[in-house]
């Protein structure tokens, strides 16, 4: 089945599309104090019906949506606004918010787009098949750039989300050489050989460049065991090889499903960022 293309789009674009058709507010948490529900930083787009993104739900953002459409409406000029989540507001988090807003139309939208898109980390995704499909649609709206990479052309779905560039390498692990420094690496080829070259191949660039955080292998302890007795035979040290994490996926998620271990390797490639 290829990917729809609603799993390709996040609030950012959406909040974007809409605003080269109607005004909007930009709303931002500029400062924060104790407990809340979203850092500094956080931004949302109001529009006269409807909003894109949140700044963290509750009364708070209730207020803050009243807020915005009074400013829409040119009921205030108030282009700021401290909420203490206490009591009053019916949010027992103990901080204080500090809120921002804008109003802004399309000839806004190149700042915003500079604004709002997130700043993206390379991942090279090695593996074109049913868990590499499903950690595609997974990673959509995260801040991941994807280059998803399989020596077999065809398999590729026609629609692939943005922010994914799809790449027939063969051999396969050629394409370790030019990833861009900083990616992070998921392993999960249709062959174990592929996935013994492609582990090789990230390894030795490790040897010599040491830019790759965090190389990903999936696999149970058994495949494991093979894997390091064969690397090692290949002259890797105990640390160089300590370097493949193998099986991926945060602990405590068993299911075996494509959908369940998409899940589980994104919430680990998160915690790397």
């Amino acid at each position: 089945m290829g990917i729809q293309k609603e799993a390709s789009v996040n609030w950012m674009e959406l909040a974007l599309d809409r605003l080269a058709h109607e005004p909007g507010v930009r709303v931002c948490v500029t400062a924060t104090q104790g407990s809340v529900p979203r850092g500094p930083g956080t931004q949302m787009l109001v529009f006269g019906r409807g909003e894109e993104g949140t700044i963290g739900g509750g009364h708070l953002e209730f207020q803050a949506l009243a807020h915005a459409r009074h400013l829409l409406a040119g009921q205030t000029t108030q282009t700021t606004l401290r909420q203490v989540l206490g009591p009053s507001l019916g949010q027992c988090c103990g901080g204080a918010v500090e809120l921002a807003f804008e109003a802004v139309s399309a000839a806004d939208l190149p700042r915003l787009r500079q604004l709002l898109m997130p700043r993206r980390t390379p991942l090279a995704l090695f593996g074109g098949g049913h868990v590499g499909k499903a950690l595609v649609r997974a990673l959509a709206p995260l801040p991941f750039t994807v280059r998803w990479i399989d020596s077999r052309d065809e398999i590729f779905p026609d629609d692939v989300p943005d922010g994914v560039a799809c790449e027939h390498s063969s051999p396969v692990q050629a394409a370790v050489a030019d990833l861009v420094p900083g990616s992070r690496v998921l392993i999960m080829s249709f062959s174990h050989a592929e996935d013994l070259d492609i582990v090789v191949a990230c390894l030795k660039r490790q040897r010599v460049q040491g830019d790759l955080p965090f190389v990903g292998l999936i696999g149970s302890q058994t495949k494991w065991a093979t894997f390091r007795h064969r690397l090692e035979d290949r002259g890797f040290s105990a640390e160089e090889i300590g370097h493949i994490t193998c099986p991926i996926g945060i602990p405590g998620i068993t299911g075996k499903e494509p959908e369940v271990i998409a899940v589980a390797v994104a919430a680990q490639l998160l915690q790397t960022l």
